[in-house]
């Protein structure tokens, strides 16, 4: 089953996430298929960006977001 979720990148205690399509049996920071966007939670506005027109692609295909994603991807106006 293909996933979108965050993949962890950056410091100890200064996360940084990419937003990542990804194989479900692939680990949380392993192998991906594509990287859609980035999501840093320690900027005050809490950046997010995201290429909406591949996003929406793969929903079209059958990728299932994380609850977490799905909620980036509302604030971000893709869904």
């Amino acid at each position: 089953m293909v996933k979108i979720r965050l993949r962890r990148m950056g410091a100890k205690k200064e996360p940084y996430y990419r937003i990542v399509v990804a194989d479900s049996r692939f680990p949380r920071d392993g192998r991906c298929i594509e990287e859609l966007g980035t999501y840093d939670p320690k900027n005050e506005a809490n950046a997010i960006t995201i290429d909406a027109e591949k996003a929406k692609q793969w929903i079209k295909n059958g990728a299932q977001p994380s609850d977490t994603v799905r909620g980036l991807l509302k604030k971000a106006n893709v869904l």
